[in-house]
């Protein structure tokens, strides 16, 4: 007997969706950062076993879109409910409710399973925990509850035994030596997008979008040419740096990401193009994958 399913992970903005999806699937595939927004895709890990595979998505956190990116990033969340075998539901210690009142209704009217992982639990005490536990399975009565930490590997197993419980018999979906439904190019865009989140301030990550145009791979090496897309001249400026310091930096530390990702060493050379107002515009956002039609 052969089981394989969808297990979709929801939640809010930095609750640690993308933490708990590489715990499983034991390879960085989502950024993690402590900024929010920081997933704008939904990004599938394959997990495989002999009689298993389980596919796992991170999806963006939970907002109220403000331009045409946001709204883009929330139809992912969307397309999530649909094709759920399973539905993880993520909050965090101290977390009340979900931001969007229509995706919580459709959690609690759930016909599939729903497993709610109350994560960061390293960071509270007994007392608290019990509130929390009783404030959500009193609000997600349908839910299974299960109290985790994804950072320390706190009842991650737990989690991942339980989802081999509900899986459905099915055939794989995907190759059984597949990790991702993404193409290599999609990681090294966002390794270079996690390293302006960790080092730039303010609106300027937001701004940013990263196009990798090519992508040679040889035996010894893999030669890649990325552009960082900002929106206007000055936020140009600030990621290029002073005598293109601050560039040098997140070209230097996504190359060394990159090279323990694909196990060999790494050419990266880095561009800043403007593209104004990219985030607005539907025809620059189906270009980088934003759109699901």
């Amino acid at each position: 007997m052969h089981k394989a399913g969808f297990v979709n992970i929801i939640g809010n903005p930095n609750v640690g969706k993308s933490t708990l999806m590489n715990a499983f699937v034991g390879e960085k595939l989502s950024i993690i950062t402590s900024k929010a927004q920081t997933t704008r895709h939904r990004i599938l890990g394959i997990v495989n076993g002999d009689d298993f595979q389980v596919i796992l998505s991170d999806t963006p956190g939970i907002i109220k879109p403000a331009y045409e990116l946001q709204s883009s990033m929330m139809d992912f969340v969307k397309s999530a409910f649909e094709d759920a075998d399973i539905l993880i539901y993520m909050v965090e210690i101290g977390e009340k409710e979900l931001k969007d009142e229509a995706f919580f209704n459709k959690i609690t009217a759930s016909k599939k399973p729903v497993l709610l992982l109350l994560n960061k639990i390293d960071t509270s005490n007994q007392e608290q925990l019990e509130a929390q536990a009783q404030l959500w399975q009193q609000k997600v009565p349908n839910a299974e509850f299960i109290a985790i930490s994804a950072l320390e590997g706190f009842n991650v197993n737990t989690v991942f035994d339980r989802i081999l419980e509900l899986l459905p018999e099915s055939p794989a979906y995907y190759p059984k030596d597949q990790l991702t439904d993404k193409p290599e190019r999609f990681f090294v865009n966002e390794k270079i997008r996690e390293k302006i989140l960790m080092h730039y301030k303010k609106e300027i990550p937001y701004a940013v979008e990263v196009v990798t145009e090519e992508f040679f791979e040889e035996d010894a090496i893999i030669r890649m040419r990325s552009v960082i897309m900002v929106e206007r001249e000055t936020q140009k400026g600030i990621i290029i740096g002073h005598k293109g310091s601050a560039l040098k930096r997140v070209g230097v530390e996504a190359r060394k990401d990159l090279e323990q990702f694909f196990g060999k060493q790494v050419h990266l050379e880095l561009y800043v193009k403007v593209n104004k107002n990219w985030r607005s515009s539907q025809n620059q956002l189906k270009r980088f994958g934003y759109n699901n039609s």
